[in-house]
């Protein structure tokens, strides 16, 4: 992706020489070899140090929330759909943003690279095809498709939505014959075995709230965990705590979720709590027809009112 890195500082440096924003935010390097940081250039000098690459999992919209000054962005596909519902939702205005689109082909999945490692990976380097993993006396090739992240694999938007500029050119979308079928699995279970399952999933879960902190569209004031008058949810690891806080969390970005997989992406435990969300993301598909963050006019599925809404499913 050399050449998404390329077009990215070459525009960062332009739009901030000419004064159209004061920060561009983007990524850079980071200390591990399988991880690219967030990163804020305020100067030309400084955007020398962005970069694109298939460690750039964290969703940069998170960032924008509420800022009142001049800002450049580099958004994937999802991340786009993020920064239109930051729109809609009046956390930030389209005219303080210069938008540095970057076609996608994925990114890789952090415990696919290590698992592949035969020790500490010094680079991850990637051809939009093949990723090459260099580390202390080892390197190894893998077909991109092999280490991809699990919500790449489903991805409906690879190119932005939205954008002033893109750093490469558009790329095909996927062509996907059974987007849900992880959550069809789900839905199959018994009432039992969904308890079961997800007990689980969120078995090793130490509420350190990464995915929250970690998610584009948590900007609630004071998150409902934190509340103390009246507390919503205990802060143990029991169990029923641990349902409470993902369920909850889930409900709250329905209708709004993109599945851009920055909450798994940032959880230490690698716990895939993307089945909530997934669900929600299902559900107003085949309910409402919607998908989030695709249009600069139309609001999230569960945020409109229409008279002649069909209320079957509250029968």
């Amino acid at each position: 992706m050399d050449a998404y890195t390329d077009k990215i500082k070459e525009i960062s440096k332009k739009i901030l020489s000419e004064g159209k924003v004061d920060v561009v935010i983007g990524f850079r390097k980071g200390t591990l070899g399988y991880m690219s940081e967030p990163y804020m250039a305020k100067s030309e000098k400084e955007a020398e140090n962005l970069v694109f690459d298939c460690n750039c999992r964290m969703n940069l919209v998170n960032y924008v929330t509420n800022r009142k000054d001049k800002v450049g962005i580099v958004v994937k596909g999802c991340d786009s759909r993020n920064l239109v519902t930051h729109i809609i939702e009046n956390k930030i205005k389209r005219e303080q943003l210069y938008i540095i689109g970057v076609p996608c082909t994925g990114l890789a999945d952090k415990k696919a690279l290590l698992d592949l490692a035969e020790g500490e990976i010094t680079s991850v380097e990637d051809d939009n095809e093949t990723i090459t993993i260099k580390g202390d006396g080892f390197e190894k090739k893998v077909a991109k498709s092999d280490v991809l992240q699990s919500n790449c694999k489903t991805c409906i938007k690879r190119n932005p939505v939205i954008f002033d500029e893109l750093a490469g050119p558009e790329v095909a979308e996927l062509e996907i014959s059974d987007r849900f079928a992880d959550v069809d699995e789900v839905e199959k279970m018994s009432a039992d075995e969904r308890w079961n399952f997800f007990g689980e999933l969120l078995s090793e879960c130490t509420r350190c709230y990464a995915c929250r902190n970690a998610c584009p569209l948590c900007y609630c004031p004071t998150c409902f965990v934190d509340e103390s008058r009246p507390q919503w949810v205990g802060k143990s690891d029991n169990e029923t705590d641990v349902l409470t806080y993902h369920f909850l969390r889930a409900f709250h970005d329905a209708g709004r979720c993109t599945d851009c997989g920055a909450c798994e992406a940032a959880c230490p435990m690698d716990i895939k709590m993307r089945y909530f969300t997934r669900k929600t993301i299902k559900d107003c598909v085949e309910k409402y027809g919607s998908e989030a963050g695709m249009e600069l006019d139309k609001r999230p599925a569960l945020d409109q009112y229409k008279i002649n809404d069909p209320n079957e499913f509250i029968k």
